[in-house]
């Protein structure tokens, strides 16, 4: 089986860093959009998963993030990144033509695949969000009436019970250790205000999977958001007592499991 490449792909505001994990003889395609601050290879243990699984999969570093182009964190609009990501998912079609595509995003990733979704649902077979940040976090959102904006980095305990995460989080240079940015700020409150005023995921299948103890993006606020948009095939997994990555959490095998499951379902279902 091909081992995993790192390509370039022409971004709306410059260069994007392409993770290519590819399968010989895919059965279907997996984009993968990742968090704030964070990277794809991050994902690197979930693509080896789904290809496993059977699928080809591509995730970028999105602008400002891991190895692309553009000043640390800073997103001036997350429709940028929802141009990369359709952009990735060109070239995916390319390589791969006759396949179908699910699209996974994580955190400030399941805004990014939401507004996808949003504005180009027709291209995807499913759709998986985890802990996407479309309700907001009020009082991360509450840093944007402070001047200057305090310097409160993301807490690595807030990420997986498994310390592990923590540390490894805090000791990878790609990860962006520093404060919030405002532009980056203001970019995502006006994204999930556009998700809420956008339509609805229809008949996408769609599988929304949440820690229950997340803080980072909390439950409460995210419940009502998914609620609105989710559609008639929306599927929901709450994981008691997990934190903010679900995918990097102590039962991850479990979630994987879950996530495949759900893709099994919905391409069983065209």
């Amino acid at each position: 089986m091909p081992g995993p490449r790192l390509t370039e792909l022409p971004g709306a505001r410059g260069r994007i860093a392409l993770h290519e994990w590819p399968s010989e003889h895919p059965r279907y395609v997996a984009l993968i959009a990742h968090g704030y601050g964070e990277h794809a290879q991050r994902y690197a243990h979930v693509a080896d998963h789904l290809v496993r699984h059977g699928a080809a999969v591509y995730a970028p570093d999105h602008l400002g993030h891991g190895r692309s182009a553009g000043e640390r964190a800073l997103v001036e609009r997350v429709d940028d990144m929802v141009d990369d990501v359709e952009a990735m998912a060109r070239k995916a079609r390319d390589d791969h033509p006759d396949c179908p595509f699910v699209l996974v995003g994580h955190s400030m990733g399941g805004i990014v695949a939401t507004r996808f979704a949003q504005r180009h649902g027709s291209q995807l077979a499913a759709l998986v969000l985890s802990g996407p940040a479309i309700g907001g976090n009020p009082a991360i959102e509450m840093l944007l009436t402070m001047d200057p904006l305090p310097e409160v980095p993301i807490d690595p305990s807030t990420l997986s019970r498994d310390p592990e995460v923590g540390r490894a989080y805090m000791d990878d240079p790609l990860v962006w250790h520093g404060p919030f940015r405002r532009a980056t700020l203001a970019a995502m409150v006006g994204a999930v205000r556009a998700i809420a005023e956008g339509p609805s995921l229809g008949a996408l299948p769609t599988l929304w999977l949440h820690g229950e103890d997340d803080s980072l993006v909390p439950l409460a606020d995210t419940r009502p958001a998914i609620e609105r948009i989710g559609g008639e095939r929306l599927e929901s997994i709450i994981y008691p007592g997990a934190r903010h990555e679900v995918l990097n959490e102590t039962n991850r095998d479990e979630v994987l499991a879950a996530l495949t499951s759900f893709i099994d379902r919905a391409l069983g279902a065209r």
